[in-house]
């Protein structure tokens, strides 16, 4: 760790004075580093730096929140330090407020597709965007199916059971939003009753309830956080089921068997025996 705390002072062209780590290193190194010239800086190694820093910019680019990149390269991401005091329990109208910003990002080009420029990585676990055209189809290849070879066969089994029912249970062609892609509490920095920012995204372009799902995977948002952004529409309890089940397998490849009621409770949700 102090080599890379070493290393994104570099990046600044100053001197290391101290450092210490943060919380929510789960998959990546993250570090809270005291510079010579009196500064505070966030410093992070992840699975790809330079593509974490076009996600930051381009949720910047809605008016969300996010912290400043002040230095990238392939090693590590220097970001500018947010206050985090605060609680997300009394953020939530906030929260929802950041979300329909981010929200009004859409793809470049004409025409609705689905997806990234690019994959992305939760420590070994590949998160796929080619684009799609329909978005049943991206969530069932890149969001489903790219985890049929490493689950149980008998998960397997109800995940393509799943993967061949979506075009009857998600919107075909729903508005592709901009998402960050990972939103749970900890990925959301609070000051007060403010968000201050979003941070460790993976963001790609698809249906806006996915963002509102996955808070929920951890946390209990109340009524109001859904109303803020604009209101549920029905059917939402299947759709956030399925957009939550991938959070849920991201989290039984990466730590194991204890997640697996988690998977079975998402996929029962569905409609998937």
């Amino acid at each position: 760790m102090t080599r890379l705390a070493r290393h994104g002072a570099a990046l600044l062209g100053a001197g290391l004075w101290n450092w210490h780590p943060l919380p929510g290193g789960d998959v990546a190194e993250v570090l809270l580093v005291y510079l010579n010239d009196g500064r505070r800086v966030v410093v992070k190694h992840g699975p790809d730096p330079v593509a974490e820093a076009v996600m930051l910019r381009t949720l910047g680019q809605t008016g969300a929140p996010v912290p400043d990149v002040l230095a990238v390269d392939e090693d590590a991401l220097v970001l500018q330090y947010l206050p985090a005091d605060g609680r997300l329990s009394r953020c939530w109208d906030d929260l929802a407020r950041v979300l329909s910003l981010a929200h009004t990002g859409r793809p470049d080009g004409d025409g609705v597709r689905y997806g990234w420029s690019g994959d992305h990585a939760f420590g070994a676990v590949k998160v796929c965007n080619d684009w799609t055209e329909t978005w049943p189809d991206f969530w069932a290849r890149r969001r489903i199916g790219v985890h049929l070879a490493h689950v149980p066969v008998d998960l397997a089994r109800q995940l393509e059971t799943l993967m061949r029912r979506l075009p009857d249970l998600l919107p075909a062609t729903p508005a592709p939003s901009l998402l960050h892609g990972d939103l749970w509490g900890g990925n959301v920095l609070v000051s007060d009753r403010h968000v201050t920012g979003l941070i460790d995204p993976c963001c790609y372009y698809g249906h806006a309830e996915v963002d509102l799902a996955t808070p929920g995977v951890f946390s209990q948002p109340p009524a109001g956080f859904y109303a803020r952004h604009g209101g549920l529409v029905r059917g939402h309890e299947v759709r956030f089921a399925i957009y939550r089940l991938w959070t849920a397998l991201v989290h039984l490849r990466l730590f194991g068997a204890t997640y697996r009621p988690m998977v079975a409770q998402y996929l029962n949700d569905a409609g998937v025996y």
